[in-house]
């Protein structure tokens, strides 16, 4: 596994770590400033690279949900 020194990634790695998962997800949203941000980690470079996928994925759906509620 490529070791990725990002602290988002790093952020990541915590959670899967303390929380005993191989893989972890987290979706930031920023109403106030517009943003929305996502960050992966997997455990080997198979968990890696499907979790980057599962998150490019949540990323999408939530970014349509979250115009659609913003185009009410």
């Amino acid at each position: 596994m490529a070791w990725n020194p990002h602290p988002k990634v790093a952020d990541c790695r915590e959670i899967a770590r303390k929380w005993g998962k191989r893989q972890v997800i987290i979706v930031g949203i920023d109403e106030i400033a517009g943003t929305l941000e996502v960050a992966t980690y997997g455990n080997s470079r198979t968990q890696c690279a499907d979790a980057r996928h599962l998150g490019d994925i949540a990323y999408e759906a939530i970014a349509r949900a979250w115009k659609e509620k913003r185009d009410d």
